[in-house]
């Protein structure tokens, strides 16, 4: 083979070579291309993960009730309580009216061994009946002076009418020119238990006095603050029963239900009802309030020393008791109650029952 046959050969050779390396150079890039736009592809076509809708709160727009803790309307929360005497002898306890609607509830002494009770309400516009309604006397008043509310009474002693003097206590008697517009008896029971009002009624006669109806909070005691939320007492002892002996005559009796965290008040050794409503007394808090108590007459009449004064008591909750002491100045318009540690009393949210009970009596308390 001749020497220019070979160099025709070598460059056949490598122009072969070249064209399939040219070939296959090409392939791998449109190959790396498609990937790479398959890859873009995908990446601009990928749905994102949907962002989750924020969640409402279902306290918006209301406030926490300075009574109960528990979330109302702005516009309840501003109104001026209302606090009505309860008759709580034996013959009126089988008819009261009213009282489960109340969202403070005080029971104390009054003359004979009986107790009346003090139904302090937020807002009683839809109570459709309250009674039956008993006449003042002048711890009560003061009671009802530490919620700047308006004291309903049908009835007083001179003790009281002093006290509410003393105090401007804005009052609806049941004895004074309005006593018919609010109250009326209910002629098939008794006198002097047969004494009825309502939310509607009490409203209307509180405007034709032309009383304030919005709360001043300056004129409002602390008493307690609340927990955000049911808390059990951490140091609180065991306390599924309490037995209170006001007197001879009088025992109150609460007892815990752990499924329902409430207390249930029993007296006279039944179940203590709102007849009209046909609901047991129920309490998620309970305070006894140890004060001196004595007769202030030869009439058998009551007195405690609560004015600028201090004391002790227990705090139940939860199926617990703690200790606790309270503080008051009547003057300064302050009553508050206090924990061991001396700040002031958390409570839970819901209604409290509050006894104001005899010291002298403290060792026939039963708490088990």
């Amino acid at each position: 083979m001749s020497r220019k046959q070979k160099q025709i050969i070598l460059i056949s050779f490598l122009v072969t070579v070249g064209a399939l390396l040219f070939i296959w150079g090409f392939m791998m890039y449109r190959n790396n291309s498609t990937e790479e736009k398959a890859v873009v592809t995908s990446a601009v076509t990928e749905t994102p993960a949907p962002t989750p809708a924020p969640t409402k709160n279902p306290h918006e727009g209301m406030v926490k009730s300075s009574m109960t803790g528990q979330w109302v309307k702005p516009e309840v929360e501003a109104k001026r309580p209302y606090a009505v005497m309860i008759n709580n002898i034996e013959y009126a306890f089988n008819r009261q009216m009213g009282t489960s609607k109340a969202d403070i509830l005080y029971e104390a002494l009054a003359e004979g061994g009986i107790t009346r009770m003090l139904a302090v309400y937020q807002d009683i516009s839809d109570v459709k009946k309250v009674g039956s309604v008993r006449s003042a006397r002048h711890y009560y008043v003061q009671f009802a002076e530490e919620w700047d509310a308006i004291f309903c009474h049908f009835g007083h002693t001179k003790y009281a009418v002093k006290k509410m003097k003393k105090l401007k206590t804005e009052n609806i008697s049941g004895l004074s020119a309005i006593g018919p517009i609010v109250y009326a008896r209910d002629n098939r029971i008794a006198a002097p238990h047969n004494v009825f009002t309502n939310g509607r009624k009490i409203k209307k006669g509180a405007k034709k006095l032309k009383y304030p109806l919005k709360k001043d909070e300056s004129q409002q005691a602390e008493h307690f603050q609340f927990n955000d939320s049911f808390t059990e007492l951490a140091k609180g002892k065991k306390a599924k029963n309490i037995t209170l002996p006001f007197s001879a005559y009088s025992t109150c009796q609460l007892k815990y239900d752990a499924k329902k965290k409430v207390y249930k008040k029993y007296e006279y050794k039944k179940k203590h009802m709102d007849t009209y409503y046909k609901k047991q007394l129920t309490f998620k808090n309970v305070i006894v309030q140890l004060v001196e108590e004595s007769n202030i007459d030869r009439n058998g009449y009551q007195t405690m020393k609560l004015e600028n004064n201090s004391g002790k008591g227990y705090y139940l909750t939860g199926g617990k008791k703690v200790n606790i002491t309270w503080e008051k100045n009547e003057k300064e318009k302050t009553m508050v109650y206090k924990a061991a540690d001396g700040q002031i009393l958390s409570i839970n949210p819901g209604k409290t029952y509050i006894a104001v009970y005899p010291k002298n009596r403290k060792k026939l308390i039963k708490i088990k």
